[in-house]
């Protein structure tokens, strides 16, 4: 299978491409050599590297696109040029890749593309399916980054192509995302529960993600909208107490919600927003998690990355 990947060099796009060794893989990117050094774990005899997308009037030579490009939302300050910049990271590439779908004679059979449970808003205790509504309090900046991003993807459904939107939870791995970014104070034992630690985590671990992905890549029949989280999230004071025993720290610290106003601003939305999903469209198809639970995950990542 031909695919065209985009966020290829990403957290989840460099992690998905070793699960991807039998196709021949085209990643979009700004820079090869910069690609190159950062997937080196890659078999590159399978792997192509395009810097955009202008050149090409249709997408008849790729049989499937995974798109997850975009700029990282949790790792500045929400200004409004950095609302921008997450937005058209997006939106941009996604409609580009749709325009291509439709000008296509013979289009790609599968588009997957990316969105997250930030689509739902702070749903407080409730359950959260893909059905779903969303609760948009103050315009949700969130949200509307994910339901316009959903939105544009869904126009390249037809009867030739059909589109998985995966609605990502908090990916946890050894090697980027949350997890990296909360081990230090838990390491030196000054980690503890965000606010009163009510909220909902609703977590999966890197390697069920890219499984997810690859699953849904041979489901020919499969489309639509996909919780891609594991199907036991926690509040952050259970996630807190349990990454604490796992390193054999103590957990006795709770940093109140205006620390992180001051310091995050709208962004601490991110830590704050309760969102207990569950996977219900991907169990249905059959996918059977690796880490259902939260305790065997953080014990494997954590023995990966030798913290404990």
């Amino acid at each position: 299978m031909h695919i065209l990947l985009t966020g290829g060099t990403g957290f989840i796009g460099s992690e998905l491409i070793k699960h991807l060794v039998d196709h021949h893989i085209t990643v979009l990117t700004r820079s090869s050599d910069q690609a190159k050094s950062k997937l080196k774990h890659a078999d590159f005899s399978n792997i192509d590297y395009v810097s955009c997308l202008s050149t090409w009037h249709n997408l008849d030579h790729i049989d499937a696109i995974i798109n997850l490009a975009g700029e990282p939302i949790a790792t500045k300050r929400w200004t409004e040029s950095q609302k921008q910049k997450i937005c058209h990271s997006r939106w941009d590439i996604t409609q580009q890749i749709v325009s291509l779908i439709k000008a296509s004679q013979h289009p790609p059979h599968t588009l997957i593309s990316g969105s997250a449970v930030g689509y739902y808003g702070d749903q407080k205790q409730h359950v959260v399916m893909e059905n779903t509504p969303p609760i948009v309090i103050n315009h949700s900046f969130a949200h509307h980054v994910c339901q316009q991003w959903e939105n544009i993807a869904m126009q390249a459904s037809s009867t030739k192509t059909r589109v998985c939107i995966i609605r990502t939870g908090i990916v946890l791995g050894s090697q980027g995302g949350a997890l990296l970014a909360m081990l230090p104070p838990f390491r030196f034992g000054v980690g503890g529960k965000l606010g009163r630690g009510n909220q909902y985590m609703p977590w999966i671990h890197i390697q069920d993600e890219v499984r997810a992905i690859t699953y849904l890549l041979q489901q020919s029949q499969t489309s639509g909208t996909f919780n891609l989280c594991a199907p036991h999230p926690v509040p952050n004071k259970h996630f807190s107490r349990l990454l604490a025993k796992t390193l054999r720290r103590p957990c006795l610290i709770s940093t109140p919600q205006w620390v992180f106003k001051l310091i995050m601003g709208e962004s601490r939305a991110i830590l704050f927003d309760s969102v207990r999903a569950k996977p219900k469209h991907l169990t249905e198809i059959g996918f059977i998690f690796t880490y259902s639970r939260l305790e065997p995950a953080l014990k494997q990542l954590l023995q990966s990355t030798g913290s404990r």
